[in-house]
């Protein structure tokens, strides 16, 4: 019973608390939890009664539900979206410091998106994608060595990738003019402000078909965890399945870059969190990431909203918070680097 009550309350009711304080938070004023309640009826009534209502009130209504609801989807598709990737990538190599960011996935999308905003025919979604594609392919063929990747090469491969994107990055930012460069830049710090609709719309169906993909083969994911042997033992395919999983991982990562930019180390916090409540268990971690990362990016945001006159991009926090995190782990795991 304790169990399925903690799992309620940070699974379904935390998460729609901290929706709910998300929508009375922003630059404009605050709005108490009854007026919100008094402006989401009035806005019932005015879409199926077709109620005409004051200026005023349209005005709120408008920062309600064309300005912060959009960006409070959107930062919990992003942060359950990166935090089932980094969970996947984790379970996969078997590797606890593993997340889109540290693999290099994250700067390879950055560069196929940063690219794409230069170069005008490209799509930014597909651009991003091929290039986190190629990025985990170089971490991963760099890092293997007799058949099998160690920890610490591996590491080190995604830091390397990492760092060459980075450097094709700052150059597309030197070759741009200042108004593209000046986009790529606040881009590239991971920043919500510019969320909206049509944004939502883009990122929903490669975050959501890869999260469902995730959630079909969230079972298998224990077997990849214990190791290639165990799984082939009991009739798995590991090679396919990895291939399509670190796929799926990389499509919405590239998603979440193209729609917000660079969020980092986000997908290395959230699976350790989900770790410490639910177990290691990935069938109860995969649901857990999806609700957790998508509740802590926007207590991120609202911190990163509120705290200051001016916004902080939100992927300042994320990098904060991480880093640390990873110096720990690092450390923990230092007697396993082999």
């Amino acid at each position: 019973m304790s169990i399925n009550i903690k799992s309620l309350c940070l699974l379904v009711i935390l998460p729609l608390f901290v929706i709910i304080m998300s929508m009375t938070m922003g630059a404009t004023n605050f709005i108490s939890i009854p007026n919100l309640l008094h402006y989401s009826s009035s806005a019932l009534n005015q879409y199926f009664l077709k109620n005409n209502n004051s200026i005023e009130q349209s005005s709120i209504e408008t920062i309600l539900w064309q300005v912060r609801l959009p960006r409070i989807v959107l930062t919990f598709m992003i942060g359950a979206a990166l935090a089932s990737s980094g969970n996947v990538l984790q379970a996969i190599f078997r590797n606890p410091i593993v997340d889109p960011f540290t693999l290099g996935i994250s700067s390879g999308s950055a560069v196929g998106a940063a690219l794409a905003m230069v170069v005008p025919f490209l799509s930014i979604n597909l651009s991003a994608f091929v290039f986190g594609v190629s990025a985990v392919l170089l971490t991963y063929l760099i890092s293997k060595t007799n058949v099998k990747s160690s920890l610490i090469s591996m590491v080190l491969s995604g830091m390397i990738i990492s760092g060459i994107f980075t450097a094709f990055l700052t150059l597309l930012q030197y070759i741009s003019d200042p108004y593209k460069l000046q986009a790529i830049v606040q881009w590239t710090m991971g920043n919500l402000h510019t969320a909206s609709w049509e944004k939502v719309e883009i990122a929903f169906y490669p975050i959501v078909i890869g999260l469902l993909v995730i959630i079909l083969f969230r079972w298998k994911l224990n077997l990849l965890s214990l190791g290639d042997e165990e799984a082939l033992a009991v009739g798995v395919k590991p090679g396919l399945l990895k291939v399509l999983l670190i796929g799926v991982a990389t499509l919405i990562t590239a998603a979440c870059v193209a729609a917000v930019g660079v969020i980092s180390l986000f997908g290395l916090i959230v699976p350790h969190i989900s770790r410490m409540f639910f177990g290691p268990n990935n069938e109860k971690t995969v649901w857990a990431n999806i609700s957790i990362g998508g509740t802590l990016l926007l207590i991120i945001d609202d911190f990163s909203r509120t705290v200051m006159p001016f916004e902080i991009p939100v992927g300042v926090f994320t990098m904060l918070i991480g880093a640390p995190i990873f110096i720990y782990l690092m450390r923990k795991n230092a007697a396993n680097w082999n």
